[in-house]
């Protein structure tokens, strides 16, 4: 993934026109979650699902019946965590003058969801949960395709740098075993990234 190279003449060469960004310039790095840290889920495929508790709690509901199984509820939701696909391009301007800087996507991919935590559902059923808690719309899974382009303005003596890929809202939850008697066993909490939209990260330094 080659960095594309502009540079300002004493000409005044003409910079051919590209789109508007997407995103606003930035002044640090993305700030991306601790992949290794993550548990890249499949979609519709259970994450992580235990086997039933051998042992329901001693509070025992009168006639009462709850399908038994793990719940998810959406508590709290954070901002969109960039996950690049690719390396991250880069162009250093090196005259004294602004200089327009064009990056094109050169790498298609998938990022789906990723969690830490005993999740214990289908990454479906999380994903009703959170959209209806946050009024969101979210992804279980989304694609980076090649070739889309975007261009921007690299201030004199600065490095913009650019990465293609799927922004993910952070949220947190729990989620819980009901057994048939309606009692409820141990939380376990949960930190979820969710594909949310498909675009770049731009940044300067």
């Amino acid at each position: 993934m080659t960095a594309l190279l502009l540079a300002l003449g004493s000409a005044s060469p003409t910079f051919a026109a590209g789109p508007e960004p997407t995103e606003p310039v930035q002044t640090a790095p993305p700030a991306e979650p601790e992949e290794s840290n993550l548990v890249h889920a499949e979609p519709e495929q259970v994450d992580d699902l235990p086997s039933v508790p051998v042992k329901p709690p001693v509070d025992q509901p009168d006639g009462r019946a709850c399908e038994p199984g793990y719940r998810y509820f959406a508590t709290s939701k954070s901002k969109d965590y960039h996950k690049g696909v690719g390396v991250t391009q880069s162009n250093y301007n090196g005259t004294s003058r602004t200089a327009r800087s064009t990056f094109t996507s050169e790498v298609a991919g998938k990022v789906g969801v990723s969690y830490s935590g005993k999740l214990g559902v289908k990454v479906s059923v999380a994903i009703i949960d959170i959209e209806s808690e946050f009024d969101v719309n979210v992804s279980a899974e989304m694609s980076v395709s090649t070739g889309n382009r975007i261009a921007v303005d690299t201030p004199p003596k600065k490095t913009t740098n650019a990465k293609y890929g799927v922004y993910r809202l952070k949220s947190y939850g729990y989620s819980q075993y009901k057994y048939a008697n309606c009692t409820n066993g141990v939380k376990n909490n949960v930190t979820i990234y969710t594909p949310r939209r498909v675009g770049w990260y731009i940044w300067e330094n």
